[in-house]
């Protein structure tokens, strides 16, 4: 991967957005590989494509690229609010490319990729509406939290500027994929499960530490009146698809990537 945008890719164009697109597309089209089947043949959808931004020639993944200066952040803006919603629920839902670079030097930050299984309504914040004064007043943005996607869902290509193994990268992709296949309840849990499994510190941890999210997993699933059964199974669906290992009884420890 180079890491520098091909700036003279842009040399007839005076928008700032137009060459942030122009650049970044650019650089994905050149660099990037599906992080599904590893192949290079990224290939560009026309303009205004309303599925997605790029897709893979070979396995027919679907990505939509958000680019950002400067680091990632928290959040990343988007564009309209009704428009991201419709995108995510529908079958054609894209995996997202988020990508991120220093303007003063066109230079790559981060490169990441959040499958789409990960990305849920939650995820996408409404922004206030602009003002009647605005050109487009009435009008409401979005914002794509990333604190509210777990880890495993954030997968690096490229994080500070340092390229990260593609066989990790690939590795990771597939350790989730089995969540799209999950119904919407079960994947509901898998999801929440995880991001309990990141706010606990430490690698290791023990049944008792998840048992302290119940009544927070409880008021997001107030229709199960057994949540400690339902997370000793989410667990062991982990452990069998070596996001977890088992250690000894009730002692867990997250799998390193």
């Amino acid at each position: 991967m180079n890491l520098n945008f091909n700036v003279q890719l842009a040399d007839s164009y005076s928008s700032r957005s137009q060459i942030t697109r122009i650049l970044s597309e650019a650089w994905v089209k050149q660099n990037s590989y599906c992080p599904n089947c590893g192949s290079e043949n990224i290939t560009k959808y026309p303009n205004n494509q309303p599925v997605a931004d790029f897709f893979c020639l070979l396995c027919k993944e679907d990505f939509e690229l958000k680019s950002k200066n400067r680091r990632l952040g928290k959040k990343i803006n988007d564009g309209a609010y009704s428009t991201m919603i419709d995108r995510i629920n529908s079958e054609k839902k894209p995996n997202f490319f988020f990508l991120t670079y220093r303007k003063s030097d066109w230079m790559v930050n981060d490169f990441l990729i959040v499958p789409k299984q990960f990305i849920e309504s939650e995820s996408i914040q409404k922004r206030k509406p602009l003002a009647e004064t605005a050109k487009r007043p009435g009008w409401t943005g979005c914002n794509i939290d990333l604190q509210s996607i777990p880890e495993l869902g954030r997968i690096f290509l490229i994080k500070n500027s340092i390229i990260n193994d593609r066989k990790a990268v690939l590795e990771t992709w597939h350790k989730t994929v089995f969540i799209r296949e999950e119904s919407a309840e079960t994947k509901g849990w898998t999801l929440d499960v995880l991001k309990c499994l990141d706010r606990i510190g430490s690698a290791e941890f023990s049944l008792s530490d998840v048992y302290k999210f119940e009544e927070e997993l409880k008021s997001k699933h107030p229709d199960n009146n057994f949540i400690k059964d339902k997370i000793r199974q989410q667990l062991q669906t982990l452990r069998d698809m070596n996001i977890i290992e088992f250690v000894s009884r009730g002692k867990y420890k997250k799998v390193s990537r």
